[in-house]
């Protein structure tokens, strides 16, 4: 899969061992987000990625701040994107399955109880099912 993924300064090692982690199971991934501690704005951030998905590309998108609330909001205020803040197995999965979201956000400074990485697989495994939740999609995208 094409991957894209972006971070502020909250989520610089989480970032990277997602990245390091897609890429070694052959995932293309572009990195959008910044490797340091400088402080950066995430509203920017997402917005960027936001918009480099919809021209796109790319099968989904994540994206990671300190908490992955405000990350997720931001984007989300951009027509088209669903993103989706994931905190287990479960959710990973019905956020695809049910929301068809296109992006999914985590936190860099929040304790998991299952492996980021684990989750994203589960995302990547589900499949969107349509029928009675495309109606639902609908009203979300035209909620905006």
């Amino acid at each position: 899969m094409k991957v894209l993924i972006a971070n502020d300064h909250g989520a610089v090692e989480l970032k990277a061992s997602i990245v390091e982690s897609l890429r070694n199971e052959g995932h293309t991934v572009e990195n959008l987000g910044v490797d340091d501690a400088g402080s950066v704005d995430y509203p920017d951030i997402a917005r960027m990625a936001a918009q480099r998905y919809l021209a796109g590309g790319y099968d989904f998108g994540i994206l990671c701040c300190g908490s992955g609330i405000g990350i997720s909001i931001a984007a989300n205020k951009v027509r088209g994107i669903r993103c989706a803040q994931v905190f287990d197995l479960y959710t990973a999965e019905m956020c695809k399955r049910h929301n068809d979201a296109n992006f999914i956000a985590f936190g860099g400074r929040v304790e998991y109880s299952v492996p980021v990485v684990d989750m994203i697989r589960r995302y990547m495994a589900a499949e969107y099912e349509g029928g009675r939740h495309q109606r639902r999609v609908d009203k979300i995208d035209g909620a905006r």
